[in-house]
Protein backbone atom coordinates (compact mmCIF):
# COMPACT_ATOMS: atom_id res chain seq x y z
CA UNK A 1 0.00 0.00 0.00
CA UNK A 2 1.29 3.46 -0.86
CA UNK A 3 1.76 6.02 1.88
CA UNK A 4 2.43 9.74 1.70
CA UNK A 5 4.99 10.67 4.33
CA UNK A 6 5.19 14.25 5.49
CA UNK A 7 4.89 16.90 8.15
CA UNK A 8 1.85 19.12 8.46
CA UNK A 9 3.81 22.36 8.67
CA UNK A 10 5.78 21.77 5.46
CA UNK A 11 4.49 23.76 2.48
CA UNK A 12 6.03 21.18 0.13
CA UNK A 13 4.03 18.42 1.80
CA UNK A 14 0.94 20.58 1.71
CA UNK A 15 1.25 20.83 -2.09
CA UNK A 16 0.93 17.07 -2.36
CA UNK A 17 -1.88 16.88 0.16
CA UNK A 18 -3.87 19.58 -1.63
CA UNK A 19 -3.47 17.67 -4.88
CA UNK A 20 -4.64 14.46 -3.18
CA UNK A 21 -7.74 16.27 -1.95
CA UNK A 22 -8.44 18.08 -5.23
CA UNK A 23 -8.03 14.86 -7.24
CA UNK A 24 -10.26 12.87 -4.90
CA UNK A 25 -7.53 10.34 -4.11
CA UNK A 26 -8.69 8.23 -1.17
CA UNK A 27 -6.45 5.15 -1.23
CA UNK A 28 -3.16 6.74 -0.17
CA UNK A 29 -2.99 7.35 3.59
CA UNK A 30 -1.03 10.29 4.93
CA UNK A 31 1.56 9.48 7.62
CA UNK A 32 3.07 12.20 9.80
CA UNK A 33 6.85 11.92 10.25
CA UNK A 34 9.56 14.10 11.76
CA UNK A 35 11.99 15.43 9.18
CA UNK A 36 14.88 17.79 9.78
CA UNK A 37 18.00 18.89 7.88
CA UNK A 38 19.85 17.83 11.01
CA UNK A 39 18.39 14.32 10.86
CA UNK A 40 14.78 13.14 10.91
CA UNK A 41 13.16 10.02 12.30
CA UNK A 42 13.87 6.50 11.08
CA UNK A 43 10.65 6.28 9.04
CA UNK A 44 11.52 9.08 6.65
CA UNK A 45 15.24 8.27 6.52
CA UNK A 46 14.49 4.66 5.59
CA UNK A 47 12.05 5.76 2.88
CA UNK A 48 14.15 8.60 1.44
CA UNK A 49 17.94 8.50 1.87
CA UNK A 50 17.95 12.32 1.76
CA UNK A 51 15.51 12.44 4.69
CA UNK A 52 13.33 14.99 2.88
CA UNK A 53 9.56 15.28 2.64
CA UNK A 54 7.19 14.60 1.06
CA UNK A 55 7.98 11.02 0.14
CA UNK A 56 5.60 8.50 -1.42
CA UNK A 57 6.27 4.86 -0.58
CA UNK A 58 5.16 2.23 -3.08
CA UNK A 59 4.80 -1.55 -3.02
CA UNK A 60 5.76 -1.88 -6.68
CA UNK A 61 8.87 0.25 -6.77
CA UNK A 62 11.22 2.52 -4.85
CA UNK A 63 9.97 5.46 -2.85
CA UNK A 64 9.29 8.60 -4.87
CA UNK A 65 10.43 11.89 -3.37
CA UNK A 66 10.66 15.61 -3.98
CA UNK A 67 7.34 17.41 -4.03
CA UNK A 68 7.40 17.99 -7.78
CA UNK A 69 8.00 14.32 -8.54
CA UNK A 70 5.36 13.21 -6.05
CA UNK A 71 2.81 15.65 -7.45
CA UNK A 72 3.47 14.65 -11.06
CA UNK A 73 3.09 10.98 -10.12
CA UNK A 74 -0.15 11.54 -8.21
CA UNK A 75 -1.54 13.73 -10.98
CA UNK A 76 -0.79 11.15 -13.67
CA UNK A 77 -2.11 8.28 -11.56
CA UNK A 78 -5.41 10.08 -10.91
CA UNK A 79 -5.68 11.70 -14.34
CA UNK A 80 -6.29 14.95 -12.49
CA UNK A 81 -5.17 17.38 -15.19
CA UNK A 82 -3.17 19.63 -12.87
CA UNK A 83 -0.35 19.84 -15.44
CA UNK A 84 -2.37 20.81 -18.53
CA UNK A 85 -0.54 20.40 -21.83
CA UNK A 86 -1.99 23.60 -23.28
CA UNK A 87 -0.22 25.74 -20.69
CA UNK A 88 2.37 23.33 -19.30
CA UNK A 89 5.35 25.67 -19.31
CA UNK A 90 3.41 28.43 -17.59
CA UNK A 91 2.13 25.96 -15.00
CA UNK A 92 5.62 24.60 -14.34
CA UNK A 93 7.11 28.09 -14.10
CA UNK A 94 4.42 29.21 -11.69
CA UNK A 95 4.97 26.05 -9.64
CA UNK A 96 8.70 26.80 -9.57
CA UNK A 97 7.95 30.34 -8.41
CA UNK A 98 5.85 29.07 -5.53
CA UNK A 99 8.48 26.47 -4.67
CA UNK A 100 11.20 29.13 -4.71
CA UNK A 101 9.25 31.25 -2.25
CA UNK A 102 8.90 28.19 -0.03
CA UNK A 103 12.62 27.39 -0.23
CA UNK A 104 13.67 30.89 0.76
CA UNK A 105 11.08 31.12 3.55
CA UNK A 106 11.97 27.69 4.95
CA UNK A 107 15.67 28.61 4.76
CA UNK A 108 15.10 31.61 7.01
CA UNK A 109 13.25 29.43 9.50
CA UNK A 110 16.00 26.80 9.53
CA UNK A 111 18.70 29.42 10.01
CA UNK A 112 16.97 30.80 13.09
CA UNK A 113 15.90 27.43 14.46
CA UNK A 114 19.06 25.41 13.95
CA UNK A 115 21.91 27.89 14.34
CA UNK A 116 22.87 29.74 17.54
CA UNK A 117 21.68 33.34 17.47
CA UNK A 118 25.26 34.59 17.68
CA UNK A 119 25.90 32.99 14.27
CA UNK A 120 22.86 34.39 12.49
CA UNK A 121 23.72 36.39 9.36
CA UNK A 122 21.28 39.29 8.87
CA UNK A 123 22.47 39.95 5.31
CA UNK A 124 21.56 36.39 4.38
CA UNK A 125 18.07 36.80 5.88
CA UNK A 126 17.64 39.98 3.85
CA UNK A 127 18.81 38.26 0.66
CA UNK A 128 16.32 35.42 1.11
CA UNK A 129 13.48 37.83 1.77
CA UNK A 130 14.45 39.86 -1.29
CA UNK A 131 13.97 36.73 -3.40
CA UNK A 132 10.53 36.33 -1.88
CA UNK A 133 9.52 39.94 -2.47
CA UNK A 134 10.69 39.87 -6.08
CA UNK A 135 8.66 36.71 -6.67
CA UNK A 136 5.59 38.18 -5.00
CA UNK A 137 5.88 41.32 -7.10
CA UNK A 138 6.17 39.22 -10.25
CA UNK A 139 3.04 37.30 -9.29
CA UNK A 140 1.14 40.54 -8.75
CA UNK A 141 2.43 42.06 -11.99
CA UNK A 142 2.48 39.15 -14.44
CA UNK A 143 0.59 36.11 -13.23
CA UNK A 144 -2.87 37.15 -12.04
CA UNK A 145 -4.66 36.02 -15.19
CA UNK A 146 -3.13 32.54 -14.82
CA UNK A 147 -3.89 32.43 -11.11
CA UNK A 148 -7.54 33.12 -11.87
CA UNK A 149 -7.65 30.43 -14.56
CA UNK A 150 -8.50 26.73 -14.19
CA UNK A 151 -6.83 25.24 -11.12
CA UNK A 152 -3.42 23.68 -11.73
CA UNK A 153 -0.27 22.90 -9.76
CA UNK A 154 1.12 26.38 -10.30
CA UNK A 155 -1.76 27.84 -8.34
CA UNK A 156 -1.50 25.15 -5.66
CA UNK A 157 2.22 25.82 -5.19
CA UNK A 158 1.74 29.58 -4.91
CA UNK A 159 -1.15 29.18 -2.46
CA UNK A 160 0.87 26.83 -0.25
CA UNK A 161 3.80 29.26 -0.33
CA UNK A 162 1.61 32.17 0.72
CA UNK A 163 0.07 30.09 3.48
CA UNK A 164 3.56 29.30 4.74
CA UNK A 165 4.46 33.00 4.81
CA UNK A 166 1.41 33.58 7.00
CA UNK A 167 2.42 30.69 9.25
CA UNK A 168 6.13 31.42 9.74
CA UNK A 169 6.61 35.06 8.72
CA UNK A 170 3.43 36.92 9.75
CA UNK A 171 5.42 40.02 10.70
CA UNK A 172 6.57 40.55 7.09
CA UNK A 173 3.08 41.45 5.74
CA UNK A 174 3.48 40.05 2.24
CA UNK A 175 0.05 41.48 1.29
CA UNK A 176 1.17 45.11 1.50
CA UNK A 177 1.02 46.65 -1.97
CA UNK A 178 -0.23 43.42 -3.52
CA UNK A 179 -4.00 43.76 -3.37
CA UNK A 180 -4.71 41.52 -6.36
CA UNK A 181 -2.56 38.67 -5.06
CA UNK A 182 -4.03 39.03 -1.57
CA UNK A 183 -7.59 38.89 -2.93
CA UNK A 184 -6.81 35.82 -5.03
CA UNK A 185 -5.23 34.02 -2.08
CA UNK A 186 -8.17 34.81 0.20
CA UNK A 187 -10.49 33.08 -2.25
CA UNK A 188 -8.18 30.17 -3.00
CA UNK A 189 -7.45 29.54 0.70
CA UNK A 190 -11.16 28.93 1.22
CA UNK A 191 -11.14 25.87 -1.04
CA UNK A 192 -11.91 22.68 0.96
CA UNK A 193 -8.53 21.19 0.00
CA UNK A 194 -6.72 24.19 1.48
CA UNK A 195 -8.85 24.33 4.61
CA UNK A 196 -8.35 20.59 5.25
CA UNK A 197 -4.54 20.85 4.92
CA UNK A 198 -4.00 24.11 6.82
CA UNK A 199 -1.22 23.66 9.40
CA UNK A 200 -2.23 24.03 13.01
Amino acid sequence: MMQLLGSGASPFVRKARVLVAEAGITDIPYVEVKASPMGGDDTINAANPLGKIPALTRDSGPTIYDSNVVCRFLNDRAGAGFYPAARLWETLTLEATGDGIMEAAVGIVYEKRLRPEALWWPDWFDAQWLKITRALDALERQWMSHLYGPVDMGQVSVACALGYLDLRHPDRDWRAGRDALAAWYKAFAARPSMVATAPE
